[in-house]
C-alpha cells in the first residue's frame, strides 16, 4: 500500500502508515478538526507566528502537529455545554481495545493547547492542564472513542486562559485596517 492509499475494511478505513482502523466517524471528526487547524494556522499566520505543520503520521507521532508545538482542537459544542472538553485518550475505533494517550498526554512538542471554534479561541498552557487533570477537579467524561474531562468556560477564562482569542473582533479590525 503506498503512503497516500487507503482502504476500506469492515466499515472502517486502514491509515496506511500504522494500519490503525478508523471509523467513517473518526474519519469525519478527523477531516472537521484539520479543517479547523487550517483556520486557526492561517489566522496565527495573519498575526504573524507562522506555523509550520507535519503531514505524516510519523512525524505528527515522533515530533507533534507542527513545528512550533501548539496543538489545536476544534470543540464545536463548548457553546452548549459551557464546558471545553480536553482530550486525555483516544481510540480511531470503539473496537480497538486500547486508549492511547492523545491531546494532552500525548508525548511529542506541544505546550500550547488551542481549543474553540470559529469565533473563540483559548490559549492554554498543555502543562497546566495535564496538573488539573491530575487535582481531579473537573469531571471526566468517556465515550466510545474518546477519554477527557470538562473544563468549565467561565474557570478557563477566569483561571487558566493565557489568551482569549475573539476571531470575529480580529477579522472585523484586520478588514478596516485594510481598508485604510
Amino acid at each position: 500500500m503506498s503512503f497516500l492509499q487507503e482502504i476500506n475494511v469492515k466499515g472502517g478505513i486502514v491509515g496506511a502508515m500504522n494500519n490503525y482502523i478508523m471509523t467513517p466517524y473518526y474519519k469525519e471528526k478527523l477531516e472537521q478538526g484539520q479543517c479547523y487547524q487550517d483556520f486557526v494556522v492561517d489566522l496565527l499566520y495573519q498575526k504573524g507566528i507562522p506555523v509550520i505543520s507535519y503531514n505524516s503520521k510519523e512525524y505528527q507521532n515522533i515530533k507533534g502537529e507542527n513545528k512550533a508545538g501548539i496543538e489545536i482542537k476544534n470543540d464545536m459544542n463548548f457553546r452548549k455545554t459551557g464546558n471545553l472538553y480536553i482530550e486525555i485518550a483516544e481510540k480511531t475505533s470503539e473496537n480497538n481495545l486500547e486508549f492511547v494517550s492523545s491531546g494532552i498526554y500525548r508525548s511529542d512538542n506541544t505546550w500550547l493547547y488551542l481549543i474553540g471554534d470559529k469565533k473563540t479561541i483559548f490559549v492554554l498552557s498543555k502543562r497546566q492542564l495535564q496538573k488539573l487533570h491530575k487535582l481531579g477537579k473537573y469531571k471526566e467524561v468517556k465515550t466510545k472513542t474518546s477519554r477527557g474531562f470538562l473544563l468549565p468556560i467561565k474557570d478557563a477564562r477566569d483561571f487558566y486562559c493565557i489568551l482569549e482569542i475573539d476571531v470575529i473582533k480580529e477579522n472585523l479590525e484586520n478588514l478596516f485596517k485594510e481598508r485604510s
